[in-house]
């Protein structure tokens, strides 16, 4: 039989209630024993009160957190230093888990229970045809980076989940990331530059459901591009190597993977989106590097 750990669930919002419900439903719903996970939610300066997550109490071991507006990474942070659970467990306010998640990941602990878990995330709006771009990237970058699940190399932080101990051994998210941009990326590079391992596990779901327009879609990866400076910043400062551009066939292939799917009918839509995502992730890069005298104190 699987060990059943103890896991705390950790969910950062901000001012968006109606989808922490939603994910709040879903974890109620969680084919896993109720006395073997709670959820804390951390409220990161937001209007979020008591009265949403109260209605929750007697279906989980539910708590709000309260902190000033710092952003995701910090909010995570604040969750996980109040965790009772032997595990991590990071999901969004506007993503729902399958029924099955904690167990799936648990299936995987008792064999690995030193790695970093990633899970499968899928988009929840199909007929919005931003979200569905947005998610289509990822799951690109997931295809290239994981391509041997068992030595993988990058996860979204909407679904990810460690041991505790090893967690707060690598100092948590790094607060810098004020923006919900690179966080992840960062924090999967720091776990594997300290030799850890990564496992990328399909079967632990959830379902992401981030409403988009065109404007929010630019905004997302500008600042996805705004977040990628900070990272290589970062790197430099830790003094490992520069990460160089992937090859031209990354890029190639990333317009190519809209047609991967000989039923998808917006192909087309769907690649222009992604060159836009590219785009607005380089405008938001070199943005972000021309700021850079002013808070490096005139550094060049």
């Amino acid at each position: 039989m699987i060990k059943q750990p103890f896991f705390s669930i950790v969910i950062a919002t901000y001012n968006r209630e109606a989808q922490l419900v939603r994910c709040l439903q879903s974890l109620a719903r969680l084919h896993y024993p109720r006395d073997r996970f709670e959820a804390i939610v951390v409220n990161d300066g937001g209007e979020v009160s008591d009265a949403v997550v109260a209605p929750f109490s007697d279906d989980l071991n539910v708590t709000l957190l309260h902190q000033r507006h710092a952003g995701v990474a910090a909010a995570r942070n604040t969750g996980a230093a109040q965790a009772r659970g032997e595990f991590l467990a990071f999901t969004d306010d506007d993503c729902t888990a399958d029924a099955h998640w904690l167990g799936a990941l648990a299936t995987r602990f008792a064999t690995v229970p030193d790695h970093l878990i990633g899970g499968r995330t899928l988009n929840a709006l199909p007929d919005n045809v931003s979200s569905t771009a947005s998610q289509l990237l990822v799951t690109y970058l997931y295809a290239y980076y994981n391509t041997d699940p068992d030595h993988a190399r990058f996860f979204a932080s909407n679904n990810m989940s460690l041991a505790a101990d090893r967690f707060h051994s690598m100092g948590g998210f790094d607060a810098i990331y004020i923006r919900a941009a690179a966080e992840d990326r960062d924090f999967c590079d720091r776990w594997l530059h300290h030799g850890y391992r990564m496992t990328y596990a399909p079967e632990a779901m959830v379902q992401h459901a981030h409403t988009m327009t065109l404007r929010t879609f630019w905004h997302q990866h500008f600042n996805y591009g705004r977040g990628a400076f900070q990272f290589r910043r970062a790197r430099a400062l830790r003094d490992q190597e520069p990460i160089m551009l992937e090859p031209g066939s990354f890029y190639a292939n990333l317009l190519r993977y809209p047609f991967v799917d000989s039923q998808n009918r917006r192909a087309v839509l769907l690649a222009l989106l992604l060159t836009v995502s590219q785009a607005a992730n380089a405008a938001g890069f070199f943005c972000e590097k021309l700021k850079r005298p002013q808070y490096e104190g005139g550094e060049t």
